[in-house]
């Protein structure tokens, strides 16, 4: 969808909304807008699956935005009348505010210059900035709040990819959360735009060619007003574009549907690989959601002959070549072959048979290498155990490494260093109460890097760490790390919110937020659990929460829920969850499954009907993940998961808080909104059901901090409410 046509739809959204408030304000006293039920039965494999509220799927009906708008106007009127939420909102900018300018996702470039995101303390967007070195002075290269100004709609940055000279920079820009990035090339020293935009550049497949004047973008097609939003990723293709030349005179190189003698299939999205000191290109692939796919190589000159490139195939997707970079002859990659906490292989490239491939670094015993950066003579490892990561250092020949002490527990993070010219690295460390502070590690040794460090707000409480396991429904030890303020009693009275996620391996880690202080200041407890399809354990506990086995993922959920009840830190009265996205099966299914456990749940963005998902532009790359419709054994799994076909009528559900962005591109907002018609049909509880609209946001990446301060101030008051530490305040 144009970014005009973003605007247009916003624009109506918010129309709206405003004139269904004198609605939503007449009815409080009966209750939200009530949707029509227009059933409609499809039958797959033999099952007849009802669904009450397809017609909402057409975001573009008529009724269905009225209905929408009048939704949101009356969440609205109700949110805003929770005891104290302004003061939550209050607090929580007072917090941002404490801790100053954030800076974050630096690469350094090889003649040192450092390229990062900056989200000011009183900014309204996160800006790209830049530094001559680690002692230059910061200069602001791109603020989206130009383009937001002159358009009225939210502009946010969604990646940057600088050359690897540092002379010119790469960078993506999109409008109201949409995430369709068009890709921006800056010349640094002057600040001028080089050529014009090119559009449909998503994050993940843009890099630099040795040259420093070309550059290599994986670019979506341009879909016809008849093709299915499915076709979204399907048949992209990665471009070469020189300096300033028009975007039509891009060439393509790799692509399903540009060298098809590779057996590439239709969503397999490229990139290439490059090092300024080596002769080769490597080409990857990937269907958007698992990180492994093909992997070929070709010499540079080939590429850049213009001539059809002969690409060769080092490895398929059995491989699972995970993470790969490229230094010189060598090609690196982290792997789960033979390796169920993962391995750096090397592999050089002029003997490129993967059985030559040797180990250059090995997992310590008690934790999984989760990522790592090659330097200019040694490699650095992210090394998870549970939910903090540490660093770990690998010389030339030893695979064993060596463990890095780090000030406090956290998560550590590493700069990217794409020349691989550096013998120091940059990192970051973040904790559950410490901001994230800067270190450069020369040796085995970390200096403090003030420049990147992020302040400590004044007046934090005193909090309480403590890492659990918890035993699920099948006796498997389920990994809980629960944060509370000292002094606490475990009388079963304090309001506990769990959190959790669940999918693509994607793991919940330490780190400061204020959402949770701001929790914990009102006499909360949080609990975050590393549940079945989160990586925390390894290839093998992401596996055991997909397709089939995807019920591990909301067991685990529940099972951590009785546990907080059972050591009296909630009951059921003022146990609440959250999470969002793919995490909405983790939250949906929990409260469908146990509805009397939970008091209240929030979910963000969330796909809830997982038996449409697949036909959504986002839905046919989670197949790998979540399975088809179309093959009987993957149905089944996808009705078991999807929240809204497992509602049942006159069951007392708890409260529950449905949020969404109406331009999210991930997890269509239809989602949201028919489980909202249908849980507010079904529930004899008589506890809010309420959906929460922003007619300008998407699936979150790019909202500003003004709006992410409002979702989590009505989340918060909208819990509380419901634990009954708030009241809703009388008109």
């Amino acid at each position: 969808m144009t970014n005009h046509a973003m605007r247009r739809r916003g624009a109506f959204f918010i129309l709206a909304l405003a004139a269904a408030l004198p609605l939503a304000a007449a009815a409080e006293s009966v209750g939200p807008p009530v949707a029509p039920v227009r059933d409609q039965v499809d039958s797959w494999h033999g099952v007849a699956v009802h669904d009450p509220y397809r017609y909402m799927e057409n975001l573009a009906d008529p009724q269905v935005k009225a209905w929408i708008g009048e939704q949101g106007a009356y969440a609205r009127s109700l949110l805003d009348r929770i005891e104290g939420r302004a003061q939550i909102e209050q607090r929580l900018a007072q917090l941002e505010q404490g801790l100053g300018d954030r800076r974050y996702g630096i690469t350094r470039t090889a003649g040192g210059r450092l390229f990062y995101l900056l989200r000011e303390r009183s900014g309204r967007q996160v800006k790209l900035a830049m530094r001559d070195g680690l002692g230059g002075k910061e200069k602001i290269l791109v603020d989206p709040e130009v383009q937001a100004q002159r358009t009225g709609v939210p502009h946010a940055i969604n990646w940057f990819v600088p050359s690897l000279d540092g002379r010119h920079l790469a960078y993506g820009l999109s409008a109201g959360g949409s995430e369709d990035a068009s890709l921006y090339v800056l010349d640094v020293a002057s600040g001028r735009q080089v050529g014009q935009p090119v559009a449909r550049v998503p994050d993940g497949g843009v890099s630099w060619l040795p040259d420093n004047r070309t550059i290599a973008f994986n670019q979506l097609r341009q879909l016809n007003a008849e093709d299915a939003a499915s076709e979204t990723y399907l048949d992209s293709a990665v471009m070469l574009l020189r300096l300033g030349d028009a975007p039509q005179q891009a060439r393509a190189v790799f692509g399903a549907a540009v060298t098809r003698d590779l057996g590439l299939q239709r969503l397999d999205n490229g990139r290439l690989l490059f090092d300024p000191g080596s002769p080769w290109v490597v080409a990857a692939t990937n269907d958007t959601t698992q990180q492994e796919g093909s992997v070929f190589v070709a010499r540079v000159d080939q590429l850049t002959a213009g001539g059809a490139v002969p690409w060769r195939r080092l490895a398929g997707f059995d491989d699972h070549l995970l993470e790969i970079e490229l230094r010189g002859n060598d090609l690196y990659y982290r792997t789960k072959v033979d390796a169920p906490r993962f391995r750096i292989m090397k592999l050089d490239l002029r003997r490129p048979d993967l059985r030559t491939a040797t180990p250059v670094a090995e997992p310590p015993a008690d934790g999984l290498i989760e990522g790592f950066v090659i330097g200019k003579d040694r490699l650095l490892a992210r090394v998870r155990r549970g939910a903090t990561i540490g660093l770990r250092a690998y010389a030339p020949g030893n695979s064993a490494g060596q463990a890095i002490a780090l000030p406090f527990p956290g998560a550590a993070g590493i700069a990217e260093d794409p020349a691989h010219a550096h013998a120091d690295f940059i990192v970051s460390l973040a904790g559950w109460t410490q901001p994230g502070r800067g270190f450069l590690l020369r040796g085995g040794r970390l200096s403090p890097l003030a420049q990147f460090d992020t302040a400590a707000p004044a007046g934090l409480p005193e909090v309480v760490v403590q890492d659990v396991t918890v035993r699920s429904h099948d006796g498997v030890l389920v990994p809980m790390t629960i944060l509370h303020r000292k002094g606490l009693r475990r009388d079963g009275s304090n309001p506990t919110l769990l959190l959790g996620y669940g999918s693509y391996g994607i793991s919940e880690t330490a780190g400061f937020r204020v959402g949770n202080i701001a929790w914990l200041e009102n006499g909360g407890v949080v609990a975050v659990a590393n549940v079945r399809g989160s990586g925390v354990y390894g290839d093998a506990w992401r596996m055991a929460g997909t397709r089939l086995d995807k019920p591990n993922t909301w067991k685990d959920a529940i099972a951590c829920g009785q546990y907080l009840v059972d050591q009296g830190y909630a009951s059921p009265a003022t146990l609440g969850i959250m999470s969002g996205s793919a995490g909405g099966v983790f939250a949906g299914r929990a409260i469908t499954d146990a509805p009397q456990l939970f008091a209240a749940a929030v979910i963000h963005v969330g796909m809830l009907d997982a038996i449409r998902a697949e036909d959504t532009a986002n839905g046919i790359t989670n197949i790998s993940e979540f399975g088809t419709v179309k093959d009987p054994a993957g149905f089944k799994g996808l009705l078991e998961m999807s929240t809204y076909h497992q509602i049942r009528d006159g069951t007392a559900y708890p409260a529950v808080l449905f949020v969404h962005g109406l331009n999210d591109p991930r997890v269509d907002a239809w989602n949201s909104a028919k489980t909202t018609a249908r849980l507010q049909a079904a529930s004899s509880s008589g506890k809010p059901v309420l959906f929460r609209v922003d007619a300008q946001a998407g699936h979150g990446i790019g909202s500003t901090p003004a709006q992410q301060r409002s979702v989590s101030a009505d989340t918060y008051s909208f819990l509380l409410w419901q634990m009954n530490k708030r009241h809703l305040a009388a008109r």
